[in-house]
């Protein structure tokens, strides 16, 4: 009898423990796909950058807290959009497209993008997935010190990005 009543309060404190976590979900949660690459900030190539990303839809749209490191106590220094190409290209203006974003398929091809923690089949499909998208990069100024943003914000590119000729631009924007 005592190991039932042991047994009982045991699965009734496991479940309020699961339903607690359950609870207290933030939006910072899921943040787990993680890949370096090197970026162009301000004309100069930097890296290898963190990528930490969550897949929001299954379109796909993907956020990504990019970070200088992998440092537990790291700043975030960039945000990347990822979005799939059927989405962008319809809706970006060429001009846009090629000063702000990057396709994710040239900048695999450079080799330059690693997917980190997964087994490599498992990290073949993360790429196969984003080589779909297209990216745009929000990269924060921080002062001279790298402790204090001072509310610039720009936009860095991938390296390997090549702007689109008009064409070409509409073109991809009519694949489906």
């Amino acid at each position: 009898m005592k190991k039932t009543i042991l047994f009982v309060l045991f699965v009734c404190a496991f479940s309020a423990f699961a339903i607690a976590q359950n609870e207290n979900k933030t939006p910072a949660d899921g943040y787990t796909v993680h890949v370096t690459a090197k970026h162009l900030v301000n004309g100069h190539e930097m890296g290898p950058f963190h990528h930490y990303c969550k897949v929001m839809s299954n379109d796909p749209v993907i956020v990504c807290q990019i970070y200088d490191s992998a440092d537990p106590n790291g700043m975030m220094s960039q945000v990347e959009f990822i979005i799939a190409k059927k989405l962008t290209r319809p809706n970006v203006p060429l001009a846009e497209w090629n000063k702000n974003w990057h396709d994710h398929a040239v900048e695999i091809a450079t080799g330059n993008v690693k997917v980190l923690d997964v087994p490599p089949d498992k990290a073949k499909e993360v790429a196969d997935l984003v080589a779909t998208t297209d990216g745009i990069i929000y990269s924060f100024e921080f002062d001279k010190s790298g402790k204090i943003p001072t509310g610039t914000i720009f936009h860095a590119q991938a390296v390997g990005h090549k702007p689109m000729s008009a064409a070409d631009y509409k073109k991809s924007a009519e694949m489906k």
